[in-house]
C-alpha cells in the first residue's frame, strides 16, 4: 500500500497546489495527508479507489485548515502566488499562470469540482464520492463552474474600452 501511495503523490500535490497556490502550503498539504493515510490505513476499503481515498483525506483537511484559519482571522488559504504543476515553455507558463488566476476567481465548489473531473479526470461518481455530494450536484457545478470559466477568460481576453469625448 505505501508504494501505490507513493505513486499517488503527483495527483496529490496537483490537487493541493490547484486548491492552495502555495507551492509550500499544498507540500505541507500533502505531506499532512499521506501521514494521515498511513495511520489511518487500516480504515481504507480495497474495493474504493486510493487515489479517491486520498483526494478525501487531502480535501477534509484542506477544509479543517481554512476553518482554522478563519476562526483565528488568518488570510485564508487560497490566496497566494500561482504556479505551474509542470514546467512549459513561456508561452505555456504565461497561460497557466493566466489560467490559474481565473480558477481561484470561482467559488471554491465549482474550482473542486473542475480539479478533480478536468485535472484529475476522475469520474462523476468518484468526483461525488470525494466530495460527499450527488453526482448531479457535480454535474451542475462542473458546468457553471466552466461557463463561468469561459466568461472570465473572455473578459480577460476583452480589449479595454477606450472613452472617446
Amino acid at each position: 500500500m505505501r508504494q501505490a501511495i507513493i505513486e499517488e503523490i503527483p495527483h496529490l500535490r496537483r490537487f493541493a497546489r490547484g486548491l492552495l497556490r502555495d507551492v509550500e502550503a499544498a507540500d505541507d498539504l500533502v505531506q499532512d495527508c499521506i501521514v494521515r493515510a498511513l495511520t489511518k490505513e487500516a480504515l481504507y476499503d480495497p474495493e474504493r479507489s486510493l487515489r479517491a481515498w486520498l483526494f478525501t483525506l487531502l480535501r477534509n483537511l484542506f477544509v479543517s485548515r481554512l476553518r482554522s484559519a478563519r476562526l483565528r482571522h488568518e488570510r485564508p488559504l487560497e490566496e497566494g502566488d500561482a504556479e505551474p504543476g509542470v514546467a512549459a515553455g513561456q508561452t505555456e507558463q504565461v497561460l497557466a499562470r493566466q489560467m490559474l488566476a481565473l480558477l481561484q476567481r470561482l467559488p471554491a465548489e465549482q474550482r473542486e469540482v473542475l480539479l478533480l473531473v478536468s485535472v484529475e479526470e476522475l469520474t462523476y461518481r468518484e468526483t461525488a464520492e470525494i466530495l460527499g455530494i450527488p453526482p448531479g450536484t457535480v454535474m451542475s457545478r462542473l458546468a457553471r463552474g466552466r461557463e463561468a470559466l469561459r466568461r472570465l477568460q473572455q473578459e480577460a481576453d476583452a480589449p479595454p474600452l477606450r472613452r472617446v469625448k
